[in-house]
């Protein structure tokens, strides 16, 4: 069934109708590429699962890799939103760093398919997010907050020199990636649930623990 906006080309209307089809669309590729990957998700399916058709998908999207990579891009954009929208600046720099870091594992461990799609993009070598017109801004939120968490602590004489926003970015990513990404394996071996509601509070305030612990390390120390 065709979800063709109606009205007259250009009127409100028709544009909320455009984007609410797009919307649409991504909610059913997102579920898709995430549970099929890349190669074996199907342009057939995502429009079957939709109000529009196949032709209208390549008409927004352009291609199945255009529609992958606007997957990929709102998927980031996501995280990044909450980077930006989290009010930090009347914290304490450690407090500011623990808010952040529980930022992440809250929005990694209630979006898997985030997770799922990262790693899917990492088996292709992030081959299809390297065409990302808009790649400069999937990561500039994300080092922008750090970096002003971390010039605070450092001027305050709590954080370390040798650290930047990436490095950081990177343990906290580590961990909460980890966690949901290696959940069923985790589990299959040590019969341990990385997800388990029971442990939750610990991981997160491991997390926490771990980010400050490092950024503290040899501080004031010859």
């Amino acid at each position: 069934m065709s979800a063709e906006p109606s009205g007259p080309v250009g009127t409100p209307e028709r544009q909320r109708d455009a984007e609410r089809t797009r919307a649409e669309i991504l909610d059913i590729a997102t579920a898709e590429f995430a549970d099929r990957g890349y190669a074996g998700a199907r342009v057939d399916e995502i429009a079957a699962r939709t109000r529009t058709t196949k032709r209208m998908i390549y008409y927004y999207f352009g291609s199945k890799e255009g529609l992958y990579v606007a997957v990929l891009e709102r998927a980031y954009q996501g995280i990044r939103a909450l980077e930006q929208q989290l009010d930090v600046d009347h914290l304490d720099p450690a407090r500011a760093m623990r808010a952040l870091a529980e930022l992440t594992f809250d929005h990694h461990e209630s979006h898997p398919a985030f997770i799922r799609l990262v790693s899917i993009e990492n088996i292709h070598h992030a081959e299809h997010l390297r065409t990302s017109p808009i790649l400069p801004g999937l990561a500039a939120p994300a080092v922008d907050v750090l970096g002003r968490i971390l010039e605070r602590g450092r001027r305050s004489g709590l954080f370390r020199e040798d650290v930047d926003a990436l490095d950081v970015h990177m343990v906290i990513s580590a961990f909460c990636i980890f966690r949901t990404a290696n959940r069923h394996t985790f589990q299959a071996i040590f019969d341990r649930d990385l997800l388990d509601p029971g442990r939750r509070d610990h991981y997160r305030r491991m997390l926490g623990d771990l980010v400050l612990e490092y950024l503290t390390a040899h501080v004031g120390r010859a």
